[in-house]
């Protein structure tokens, strides 16, 4: 059987050919799965999407005129696909539910260091060999407050290496992970957190009740020396009012490795385009701002991960059997 994977990047590639080879044929595009790209997978029984697919109803529609019956999405994430459209439809729905927490911790830690230390402001200067330190002091996060939002598996290895550092915790979930207790860990509404925090990491999924989480009154509750992270969803963020919070010179730093409106944006080559997007442009202009595409996950541990469990996922759709990936069962 021939599966069709869109979205795959270069680095992707070989690792998921090497991975089907022996067992099915893989055709990887570099472009996403949405409504002007649907129509490739007819007669695909099989398609794999990455994590910016749309796969909406009429996606999904589309799709499942063409023959395709199994989506297995190379991601945690699943708030792009409509479940309740493929389940009418009958299609099989599998996600990857598991990989290395590390990859996406370490890469928020990345972010706060960057922006902390600014990182990228003395890059740009030594590259024009401009070697002041004038605007370049940071801080210590020895003895300062980490405040984890979320605190599953990658909030966990979040605090974990906060700990490394000396911090003290905070943390805000709807349930208390006993291994963030051992750390000393201190729960408190997210109000608090807010608050008191110098340091906040996002770590929760995308749901209806966690969009825009962090809105006006969140962000003028924070410390206006504090440094925001978002590592896990674009939308757990109002972007308009950070940017708003930003204008009025509050916070020490931001880091955001995603975007609330980077569907068609992250992942593409831009450079040679007008900037549509008016509040994407700002947030790239502000000194103490950093953005990346969307890349905490990237490390060869963790696609690995995704790759072995789509693997998997396929073999379980063809065996009639269901998973802990499983989203939507035949």
């Amino acid at each position: 059987m021939e599966i069709l994977a869109f979205g795959v990047t270069a680095d992707e590639k070989p690792l998921l050919e090497r991975a089907f080879a022996g067992q099915h044929e893989v055709r990887c595009l570099d472009v996403f799965l949405d409504e002007d790209t649907a129509p490739i997978a007819a007669g695909y029984e099989i398609v794999s999407s990455s994590v910016n697919a749309d796969l909406s109803g009429r996606v999904l529609n589309t799709l499942a005129a063409g023959g395709t019956k199994m989506i297995t999405q190379r991601s945690t994430g699943f708030n792009n696909i409509d479940l309740d459209v493929a389940r009418r439809l009958g299609m099989t729905v599998g996600r990857v539910s598991y990989y290395s927490p590390h990859s996406v911790a370490e890469f928020a830690w990345t972010l706060a260091m960057a922006v902390n230390r600014k990182i990228t402001r003395a890059s740009n200067r030594t590259r024009d060999f401009d070697f002041r330190l004038n605007g370049l002091m940071g801080r210590d996060f020895h003895g300062r407050t980490a405040g984890v939002l979320g605190t599953g598996k990658i909030g966990e290895a979040f605090a974990r290496i906060a700990r490394g550092f000396g911090m003290d915790l905070l943390g805000w979930d709807i349930a208390r992970n006993p291994a963030c207790l051992e750390l000393g860990m201190k729960y408190v509404d997210k109000e608090e957190l807010f608050a008191r925090a110098d340091l906040i990491s996002l770590h929760v999924p995308l749901l209806e009740a966690t969009r825009h989480i962090v809105d006006a009154t969140a962000l003028k509750a924070m410390r206006d020396d504090v440094i925001l992270v978002n590592s896990s969803r674009g939308g757990l963020i109002d972007t308009e009012a950070l940017v708003a919070e930003l204008r009025a010179g509050r916070f020490t730093g931001v880091g955001l490795d995603v975007y609330e409106a980077e569907a068609g944006v992250f992942f593409l080559d831009k450079s040679l385009e007008p900037v549509e997007d008016d509040t994407l442009a700002r947030l790239v202009t502000f000194p103490h701002v950093l953005v990346t595409s969307h890349q905490a996950y990237y490390t060869a541990d963790a696609v690995g991960q995704i790759i072995e469990a789509t693997v998997r996922n396929v073999a379980d759709y063809l065996a009639g059997r269901r998973s802990e990936n499983t989203l939507v069962p035949s």
